[in-house]
């Protein structure tokens, strides 16, 4: 699914009215009948709506589908937080289409919870038209009454285009927000759909066709939305005279005295993910300790001089390791050492297979990012999470929130590499600047040892054959859906990262079907 900004659909609007000719009020009345089909959808042929409506254009959207729903049977009444005389336009024009027994107009603070407060609590739908998503500052005053009364009616809300109180492109709550039932979006959802908290507040989501042109819309650029109908077909089917030599051969490197933990969930889920072959590469201190961990993956001990963590002493050993290797992964437990630090940079500079970056192997980088600048691979993955990328930033965590999309892409451009910025609706942004958002997880991700799992899932993948940013994309929805799937299970609350690596081919049988 694409997904653009609230600026980029704004010109795609203006384009379609003054480049391919098509009437404004027409796009207007599309809007409407989208939204009308839908309530009569959910919610039957006959019943009482409310449509609470602002003097713009998502309003004008309000009016239609008031007069729509009442020639279809509906009870309506409609109630504009403005004055007549402050409505212009084609939302005037199709305001003036209603019969006057239908329209109360409040204006001020207070009026609305007075006048209309029991028609809005008794009706069987209320429909949202006050703000759409040009909206940029704090709502306020009647409106922000009006989203109050909205929510405490406990009644089902429809949205026109995103909830009102919802910023269009970074999905903050301005103020205070609706919380629809369902949101009615027209020609593409956009970004405020998709981010937290906007995802949670838009209910479910409906992307309408209201008659952009084709060739229009083709030019838009945007952001891919990862679910399950973009993935299933990026999935490679195995062949029946299959054998394992075809499904890759991967290196892990990871694991020191404490963290051995995370160097099984890596190595473990790429055996999960498919990988014909996985080898451990691990500090020789805690290499048996491994090997009781990884039944089904090969161990190989690095010389550690009995310390549990590795140095630039072992690099003579992982290059010899390296040999016949499909991809490799550094860093998920490796801890905060010098010694280490050099090995993983030495690594970037020197391993020309596809390869991931996570944990401590990030936190290398951090201490010297002109490394990057001096990698032998082209097919190289970070995958921070926020508090990894505020120190490969040199910038703090909220100042990286506010910004995840744009930090992202910048970083994957500056570095040439791709960036999987780990979070609620994780970010993965190529180093040409293409952006897409994954769709898949939950709240119950939110533990010690995801992200390894994640690490030896798109690891898994590069030794499969899949390209790096197939592998990124794939990687973080397949980990999402698997947890999604123990979630419908087991609930959010007390997930594990074993859970969703036990999940895993489960997830794949499922988007293959």
């Amino acid at each position: 699914m694409r997904i653009v900004t609230a600026h980029t659909m704004q010109e795609i609007d203006k384009k379609a009215i003054t480049e391919y000719g098509i009437p404004g009020l027409q796009l207007m009345e599309n809007a409407g009948r989208c939204c009308v089909e839908e309530i009569i959808a959910e919610f039957g042929l006959k019943g009482r709506a409310v449509v609470l409506a602002g003097k713009g254009n998502n309003g004008g959207d309000g009016y239609v589908i008031a007069r729509l729903l009442g020639q279809k049977g509906w009870n309506v009444t409609v109630i504009i937080l403005a004055d007549s005389d402050q409505i212009g336009g084609d939302a005037a024009t199709n305001l003036e289409m209603l019969s006057d027994s239908i329209i109360s107009y409040c204006t001020h603070e207070g009026q609305l919870s007075t006048l209309h407060r029991e028609e809005i609590f008794q009706a069987d739908v209320i429909v949202d038209a006050l703000l759409g998503t040009g909206l940029s500052s704090d709502v306020s005053g009647i409106y922000l009454e009006a989203i109050g009364l909205m929510n405490a009616s406990g009644h089902p809300i429809v949205s026109v285009d995103i909830p009102s109180g919802i910023h269009g492109t970074t999905g903050r709550v301005l103020g205070g927000s609706v919380r629809a039932y369902i949101t009615v979006t027209f020609a593409f959802a956009k970004l405020g759909h998709v981010l937290y908290p906007g995802a949670e507040h838009s209910g479910r989501l409906v992307v309408a066709d209201i008659g952009i042109p084709p060739q229009l819309m083709e030019t838009v650029s945007g952001y891919d939305f990862l679910n399950e109908d973009t993935m299933c077909p990026m999935l490679h089917r195995r062949d029946r005279q299959a054998h394992k030599g075809h499904f890759g051969h991967c290196l892990i490197i990871a694991g020191s005295t404490g963290k051995t933990g995370a160097a099984a969930l890596t190595a473990n889920s790429a055996v999960r993910t498919g990988s014909g072959l996985v080898t451990l590469a691990a500090a020789e201190s805690i290499h048996p300790v491994l090997e009781m961990k990884t039944t089904e993956v090969m161990t190989a001990p690095l010389p550690d001089s009995g310390s549990g963590h590795l140095t630039n002493s072992a690099f003579p050993v992982i290059k010899k390791l390296l040999v016949g290797k499909d991809a490799v992964a550094i860093g998920p437990g490796l801890d905060r050492r010098p010694g280490t630090y050099a090995l993983v940079q030495n690594l970037v500079e020197s391993v020309a297979l596809p390869m991931v970056i996570d944990a401590d192997g990030l936190n290398a980088l951090a201490e010297d990012m002109t490394v990057l600048k001096r990698k032998k691979t082209k097919q190289i993955i970070l995958t921070p999470h926020p508090g990894e990328m505020s120190r490969l930033l040199g910038t703090s965590i909220p100042d990286v929130e506010v910004i995840r999309i744009s930090a992202a892409q910048e970083f994957a451009r500056n570095y040439g590499v791709f960036l999987v910025l780990k979070g609620a609706r994780t970010i993965i942004a190529s180093p040409d600047g293409t952006v897409a958002i994954n769709g898949s997880g939950n709240p119950g991700m939110a533990t010690g040892g995801m992200g390894d799992v994640l690490t030896g899932i798109i690891v898994s993948l590069l030794g499969q054959g899949y390209v790096a940013w197939d592998a990124c994309r794939l990687g973080v929805f397949l980990h999402g859906f698997a947890a999604d799937m123990v979630a419908e299970e087991k609930g959010e609350i007390g997930i594990n990262a074993s859970d969703v690596l036990e999940k895993l081919p489960y997830a794949y049988n499922k988007l293959l079907k």
